[in-house]
């Protein structure tokens, strides 16, 4: 079996290879990477001769029709830019392949996916990745789903790559067209502006109690159609008390608009000015604490009782896990998890598939605990006790 890495040399799919060379049977593991010098490097720091270096173009749509077909699973940790035009591709082809974050057009992917038999699962990292099958183990539990609250605490430095920039300024954008659809929430989309919605909610000791605000995000669009019992769907999280700071800044200020700026010569709107300085700014490097926290409420009914199932993730601290490593850890080995379980065909369906409905609970929590990452389930039962 051969595994093609896209992205691979980068600051979260590095994780996911290191995870592939260590734990799978893969044959061959192909780190596709637009900086091939990186690529190289990590493959000789590696040192498994399995490994093998590519130069690989994301925006060559004819090359990746080329490409994909001499593998047997494409794993996509590029930017989420790329998740449609990488999703397409190995539909065309009829090659599987899972990536980090998702697009509603890739669903639209899904009959085509199915006719030929394969399976593409957009969203196998933390958030989406982790929660989902947070979710579908709830739904083992429960006879009947009706709310999901899902809160996340991504402590990184606010750069410590340009697509993980760029994500931390689509989430605090309050001109973001997906801000118009955040949660769901007895059968209709509701709007939020950044920083709305403040929640206090205990993560792990690493981490402890932090404030989190609804933020559009993938499991919010795919577990109402999962689970149609769902009356409401919702996504919290934060970043690192400094970088919640800075980025409500920002925004107040009016430094995440799109209106155009020019400056000298050059015109862009006032939120790409910030980017650029943003990833100029040592600030946007510095983090204290490198961890990742998922909490996952899930309230439903079983045996007529009213039942509460709450799930948290943990995993060793930066000082075990290689500093910076402790966040993307979380992150890459989801991936490198499902990339195993669909090469080895223990995935469910076929199609364009999310995770809850296509990652089996019971062997995807057991290889995170083998690496570390540990997920906590509490079950609670309320019920009326009959009058005398």
């Amino acid at each position: 079996m051969k595994a093609l890495v896209l992205g691979g040399a980068g600051a979260v799919c590095k994780e996911t290879t290191r995870d592939l060379a260590e734990y799978s049977d893969f044959d061959e593991i192909v780190v596709a990477d637009h900086d091939v010098a990186a690529a190289q490097a990590l493959v000789d720091e590696i040192g498994d001769p399995r490994l093998r270096a590519l130069s690989f173009d994301a925006n060559d749509d004819e090359g990746m029709l080329e490409l994909f077909p001499r593998f047997d699973v494409v794993v996509n940790g590029l930017p989420f830019k790329y998740d449609y035009p990488v999703n397409k591709a190995c539909v065309a082809v009829g090659v599987d392949g899972l990536d980090l974050s998702s697009e509603d057009p890739q669903f639209a992917l899904h009959d085509e996916a199915q006719k030929k038999g394969m399976i593409f699962i957009p969203g196998v990292g933390a958030t989406p990745g982790i929660t989902n099958v947070m979710v579908h183990r709830a739904s083992e539990v429960l006879e009947r789903l009706d709310t999901v609250e899902i809160f996340f605490a991504a402590f990184r430095c606010l750069a410590p790559a340009p697509g993980l920039l760029q994500t931390t300024l689509w989430e605090f954008n309050p001109e973001e067209e997906d801000r118009a659809e955040v949660y769901f929430q007895d059968g209709a989309w509701h709007p939020t502006p950044p920083l709305s919605g403040g929640r206090v909610v205990r993560f792990h000791d690493q981490i402890g109690e932090q404030e989190v605000y609804y933020v559009p995000h993938d499991e919010s669009y795919s577990l109402p159609v999962s689970y149609p019992t769902l009356r409401r769907a919702a996504v919290r999280g934060c970043f690192p008390p400094h970088v919640m700071a800075l980025m409500g800044a920002l925004m107040r200020g009016g430094l995440l608009a799109s209106r155009p700026l020019r400056v000298g010569a050059q015109e862009k709107p006032v939120i790409e000015w910030t980017r650029l300085l943003l990833a100029d700014s040592p600030f946007s490097r510095q983090n204290p604490v490198w961890a990742y926290g998922l909490v996952v409420e899930v309230t439903g009914e079983r045996a007529g009782r009213r039942v509460v199932c709450t799930y948290r993730s943990k995993h060793p601290p930066q000082e075990e896990w290689g500093g910076e490593s402790a966040y993307f850890k979380n992150v890459g080995i989801p991936l490198s998890i499902g990339a195993q379980l669909v090469a080895h065909g223990r995935v469910t369906g076929t199609g364009v598939l999310p995770p809850e409905q296509a990652l089996p609970v019971a062997p995807f929590f057991a290889e995170l605990a083998r690496r570390g990452i540990e997920v906590e389930e509490e079950i609670v039962e309320e019920g009326i006790l009959a009058q005398i």
